[in-house]
This record gives structure tokens, C-alpha cells and sequence, in this order.
């Protein structure tokens, strides 16, 4: 498929072909997993094809240079340059493999986050900073969907070692500010950290404008990829200097020679650790590859009008909406706040209509760039007569695991 030319929403609705799901499916939460691209399953067979025939031998097919080779497809989209973005598992083992780098000096001994950063990622940090004789400092959010910006910039002093932080909230999509926070960080002499999950395939990324010293994401939202694929970008200024404890036998200089001691490797393979997860590294790649063509300005110019229609039919009903009101500080999720909101999500996915629910937040619609606005009218439209008939309550019993 050629990459599409010119402005508004046609370009981007014919990429709905590269998206089996879509046929069929009102597809509106790709900020919880985004959909398979087409391409995906002879990858994976591809890689079945590699282990069943090859066995063994099946490594000489790129499999250990994977986790950089798919950084390399993914890197355009965060501004950084090839090798210089590593594969892991998830994000919370990439964010911890950054925080066993860093030293904690008694007069350098503070970790600044959120309150509403995501909660896997600020388990490890409280966890880990115990052990390495760390504190969390944990700036609050006044109203649960924002964190004020000039409390965390005080927040960030000379004891301050690493800064730590969502760059896109999981809850609200309230966006950051990314070069003013590692401006900060830098200012007061500290590493910045940016949990960019939220951020990378909807929101533009640039890790040489904002500076980042690290950068995290993964491949599973936004950027359709699937999961057990998460990335850890680590600017080269300070790459070759941290030793990450969080490691094994691929940040090795010589790892087949399997010596006694470590003796770290330069450049993107000294932040990997163990055996890659080659399967889903064989997914991976495919949603990045339709995100370039897409292009990530335009990809951002749709998701603005898409958030924008959404919010004007939540006013037209009084809906209350969680998400910033301010386009530049809105990422692709807009929250809708309804009663039974947990129960109406239940009943919009036995429509087929994909959202999910969050506690706290509501029900969480994620267009995507191959979102048309009729489906979003079909979205709400299906929450106003889940209400007005009562067909939500069939499901008042009934717990779901993730959406």
C-alpha cells in the first residue's frame, strides 16, 4: 500500500485495510491494545517456519540482534537514531533496568513521580528505592486527572537524583510537559526518566528536543504491535556510562564466551538482559512501519478532531468528560463519565463496540487515525440508550479483567 498524499481524513481512513478487525468491528481502544496490523500473522509464521525448520540454527536469522533491529523501526517515531533503542518485555522491567543504574548518594537520594503515574511502574520504583537506599517523592494531583506543573518542577531540587515520570497520564491523557520537566531535571543536575507509553504513535515524541535520558514505551497501544514488546531509549550522552544491575547475558562484550564476571558492552546492547521474547519481536514491528507511512504530525492533526467531536457529544448530553479541555494538552483518550459506567462499558462490548473502563475515570474511547466520526456517534449513541432502556444492568454482576 502507497502512503497516502494530502490533507484531512480520507488519507488515513484507506490504512483501515492494513487492520483486519476493523471490517467488522467499532474499534475504539487502541489506548489499551491497538489492532492487529494484516501483516502480522505470516510474521509469526515466519518465525514458526524459522524454529520448526531451522531449529537451533534458527538464532542465525537475526533472532539475537532482534531487540535492537525492531528499536531501529521504531526509533523515527521518537526522534532518536539507530542503535540507540533497545526491545524489552515491558516497561516496568525497562524502567527498572534504568533505576538499577543510577547511584543514590545521601545528599543525592531522591526519586521525584506522580500520583498518577501508571501503578506497575511506581510498584517497582517504591520497592527498588528501598533496597538502594532511595526515596520517592510523589507530587499529588489536585483534581485526579492533572498534576500541576509548576508543583512538580519545584518538586525536583538538589537532592534530587532521577525524575521519573509519566509523559502521558493513563487515566486522563493529560499531556506533560516533557522538555520543561528534563529541562528541570537537567537544571538541578538530575536524570530525567519518561514513561511514554501514552505518548509514542499518537503523540508526537522527540527525545533530542526534550532531552530525555531515558525514554520508555511500548508497542502495545498506540502503535499496534502487540504485546511482550516494550522499548527503552537511552540518550548517549549518558548510555555508556551507567551500569544497569537489571542485566545478563546479551549486555555482555563477549556473551558466547559465558566468562565468570560481567564486562558491560557499549552502545544499545549493554541495557538488555536475558533471552529476548522472539515471537512477539517477530510482531512487533509491523503497527511501526504502518505509523511511519501514516505520519506521525497527521496521525495527531486527526486525533485532535476526533477528541474534539467526541468531547461536543459528550456536551450535548451533559456527559461528564475527564480529559483536558485543551487540545495541546490532550493526548488520544477522552473519559466519559456516566452513570453505571462500568456495566454500560459491558454492554457496548457485547455490541461489538470496543472501549474500556477505568475506576475513578470512566468509560475510556480511544480513536485511533483509521477512527471515522460515525463511529464515535454509534459509541455514544449505544451509552445513551444503554441508559435510557436499562440494558446495562445485565450485566450489574459481572466482572471483566481488563476492559
Amino acid at each position: 500500500m502507497k502512503r497516502p498524499a494530502g490533507g484531512g481524513p480520507e488519507p488515513l481512513l484507506a490504512f483501515r485495510e492494513e487492520f483486519p478487525i476493523l471490517e467488522k468491528t467499532n474499534y475504539l481502544v487502541s489506548n489499551s491494545l491497538g489492532p492487529m496490523p494484516r501483516t502480522v500473522p505470516e510474521r509469526l509464521a515466519e518465525y514458526g517456519r524459522d524454529w520448526g525448520e531451522l531449529g537451533v540454527k534458527a538464532w542465525t536469522r537475526g533472532w539475537w540482534e532482534r531487540p535492537v533491529d525492531v528499536g531501529n523501526e521504531i526509533a523515527p517515531l521518537i526522534g532518536a537514531g539507530p542503535g540507540e533503542v533497545v526491545m524489552m518485555p515491558n516497561v516496568t522491567i525497562a524502567q527498572t533496568a534504568v533505576l538499577s543504574a543510577i547511584d543514590f548518594p545521601k545528599d543525592r537520594d531522591t526519586i521525584v513521580m506522580t500520583e498518577l503515574d501508571f501503578p506497575s511502574v511506581r510498584y517497582a520504583y517504591a520497592e527498588m528505592a528501598e533496597r538502594l537506599g532511595a526515596r520517592v517523592v510523589v507530587v499529588r494531583s489536585d483534581d485526579g486527572l492533572t498534576i500541576d506543573p509548576q508543583k512538580l518542577l519545584a518538586a525536583i531540587d538538589e537532592r534530587t537524583r532521577l525524575v521519573a515520570v509519566s509523559h502521558v497520564l493513563f487515566r486522563s491523557a493529560y499531556i506533560m510537559d516533557a522538555d520543561a520537566i528534563c529541562a528541570r531535571a537537567h537544571e538541578m543536575g538530575a536524570l530525567a526518566s519518561l514513561d511514554s507509553f501514552h505518548a509514542v504513535g499518537i503523540v508526537p515524541v522527540d527525545v533530542r528536543r526534550n532531552n530525555a535520558d531515558f525514554l520508555t514505551g511500548g508497542v502495545l497501544k498506540w502503535m499496534c504491535g502487540g504485546p511482550g514488546a516494550c522499548f527503552l531509549y537511552v540518550s548517549p550522552k549518558v548510555r555508556d556510562e551507567l551500569r544497569p544491575a537489571l542485566t545478563g547475558w546479551q549486555a555482555h562484550t563477549r556473551p558466547f564466551e559465558f566468562e565468570e564476571t560481567m564486562e558491560f558492552t557499549t552502545g544499545a546492547f549493554r541495557w538488555l538482559n536475558g533471552t529476548p521474547v522472539i515471537p512477539a519481536l517477530y510482531a512487533a514491528a509491523e503497527g511501526p512501519k504502518i505509523l511511519r507511512r501514516a505520519g506521525i504530525d497527521r496521525i495527531r492533526a486527526r486525533s485532535v478532531e476526533l477528541t474534539e467531536h467526541l468531547i461536543g457529544l459528550a456536551d450535548l448530553r451533559g456527559y461528564l468528560v475527564k480529559a483536558p479541555r485543551d487540545s495541546a494538552r490532550r493526548g488520544g483518550t477522552v473519559a466519559l463519565d456516566v452513570p453505571h459506567g462500568y456495566e454500560v462499558t459491558q454492554d457496548l462490548l457485547s455490541r461489538n463496540i470496543l472501549v474500556d473502563y477505568r475506576a475513578r475515570t470512566g468509560i475510556r474511547i480511544a480513536p485511533h487515525f483509521f477512527t471515522r466520526e460515525g463511529e464515535l456517534d454509534e459509541a455514544v449513541g449505544a451509552i445513551d440508550e444503554s441508559l435510557h432502556s436499562g440494558s446495562w444492568q445485565r450485566f450489574a454482576e459481572k466482572t471483566a479483567v481488563v476492559t
